[in-house]
């Protein structure tokens, strides 16, 4: 049976072979393929052997795109060079006369279950009459308000950061025959979230509104959009009050009973009594590289480049970049790839991951990318894909590794946008058409690491040259 994507690998590899080659060797041509795949905008891409650093295949491999979470490729290499793979986070608890704090150390995994875990060693370590304060400090790193703000406001992956951070700083909000709940989800436990409030407003649009004036952070969602039931989560913009409350609740389960929680504004004193660290860093990475998370990201750079705020952090990264890698070739300003102002050539990109990547192990981190048939099913296949995804409206990428049959280690950046498309629809969630314009640019990476696989696995039998990459 034809398919669409048997179509699409059939353009663009059934070029004629050079005069003298044989009919069994044609050059893959990425050309119809790409014309096919009816993406508008650009596409660009290189392909590199990682062991010799050969440029095997390119187009438009200079020109400045939006790299959208790829770049968290060269924040994860960057991150692990300046701190470590030993690097750990730890969070805090401080006992300073009859006053308890709670001490953010900019831990982007810290879950409701691990701080359960903290508010049971705080139980057992505090001895004598209960707290009579309990502070929450979360100065260990600078507070941004929001990661975007072209970004919609109830967007979860544009949340706001601090050094106390929960959950993502992120609540999940469930409703059901038109009761609705703020929940600090975890996998074992889930308490209310006390600090958020949520209610329904008649109207359909728009989904959300935020308030942050009051004593709470308030939103409400449109009755009209809801359905019977349904969930998804919310960004929290007060993310020490947001750890405070739940801490206490996970306390008071204890038989500790804390006040009211308050911001800290000053860095913690007196002992420490108990503390949680995080996994180490190359686990956080890998994390963060499988499920794209924004947060960690921008807490990873931050971190590393100990600066005050997210522009002078992304000028540190900027300035590792450019020691082995040519300024013109990219600009940054963040570290997740969110703003709409970062750019990168798919030949830097290429090579950080071909160069810097093997050098600083970087493929065990990266996601087993899966090839798929026609029906978007996984499908069996000897060619092996680990990889980074970036995805922004009309803006659909990938950047890691594919390896031919023969263990031939191809390092590749896939960059593909329409930027007047992008540019209009900034912020909005899933406007229309991007969906299939999505799909196809996916379709169209496959194609594309299929067909340079194969053409890498002749040069490597010695059918043909590496001109069969063209």
């Amino acid at each position: 049976m034809l398919t669409r994507r048997g179509v699409l690998f059939g353009l663009g590899a059934m070029a004629l072979a050079p005069r003298g080659w044989a009919q069994s060797a044609p050059v893959f041509d990425p050309e119809a393929a790409i014309a096919a795949a009816k993406l508008g905008g650009d596409v660009g891409f290189a392909v590199i052997d990682a062991a010799s650093g050969q440029m095997l295949a390119s187009r438009h491999a200079d020109r400045m795109m939006a790299p959208a979470s790829t770049l968290k490729v060269a924040t994860a290499l960057y991150t692990l060079e300046r701190l470590g793979p030993q690097h750990r986070f730890t969070t805090r608890v401080w006992r300073d006369g009859d006053t308890l704090i709670l001490a953010g150390g900019g831990d982007p995994v810290l879950d409701t279950d691990a701080l359960s875990r903290l508010a049971e060693s705080t139980a057992a370590a505090w001895q004598g009459t209960p707290p009579t304060r309990f502070l929450i400090w979360g100065g260990a790193l600078p507070r941004i308000a929001r990661l975007s703000e072209a970004q919609d406001e109830y967007l979860p992956y544009n949340p706001t950061v601090s050094g106390m951070i929960l959950n993502f700083n992120r609540v999940h909000l469930s409703w059901r025959a038109g009761n609705l709940s703020l929940e600090a989800r975890g996998e074992r436990q889930s308490p209310r979230a006390y600090t958020v409030a949520i209610g329904a407003a008649d109207r359909s649009r728009p989904l959300f509104t935020y308030d942050g004036t009051g004593k709470l952070e308030s939103w409400t969602i449109a009755r009209g959009a809801m359905g019977k039931s349904g969930s998804r989560w919310l960004p929290v913009r007060r993310p020490e009050l947001y750890a405070g409350d739940v801490f206490q609740t996970l306390c008071r389960a204890r038989g500790l009973v804390l006040p009211k929680p308050e911001v800290a504004e000053a860095p913690p004193s007196g002992r420490e009594i108990a503390n949680l660290q995080s996994p180490l860093l190359p686990e956080i990475v890998t994390g963060m590289l499988e499920y794209s998370t924004n947060l960690t990201a921008e807490v990873l750079g931050l971190t590393a480049s100990g600066a005050p705020d997210l522009a002078g952090s992304a000028r540190a990264m900027s300035a590792w970049m450019a020691g082995f890698a040519p300024q013109q070739g990219f600009a940054f300003h963040d570290h997740s790839g969110l703003s709409p102002d970062n750019r990168m050539s798919a030949e830097t990109l290429a090579r950080l991951v071909a160069v810097q990547g093997r050098t600083r192990g970087l493929r065990p981190l990266l996601k087993h990318i899966p090839l798929r048939d026609a029906g978007g099913k996984k499908m069996d296949s000897p060619i092996r894909v680990d990889a980074k995804t970036g995805t922004l409206n009309f803006v659909s990428n990938l950047a890691g590794y594919a390896e031919t049959t023969g263990g031939r280690e191809l390092a590749f950046a896939i960059l593909t946008g329409d930027e007047p498309r992008r540019a209009a629809s900034e912020g909005k969630e899933l406007p229309d058409g991007v969906i299939g314009w999505t799909k196809r640019s996916k379709a169209l990476q496959q194609v594309l690491i299929e067909g340079w696989v194969a053409g890498a696995g002749q040069a490597q039998a010695g059918i043909t040259p590496d001109a069969v990459l063209r």
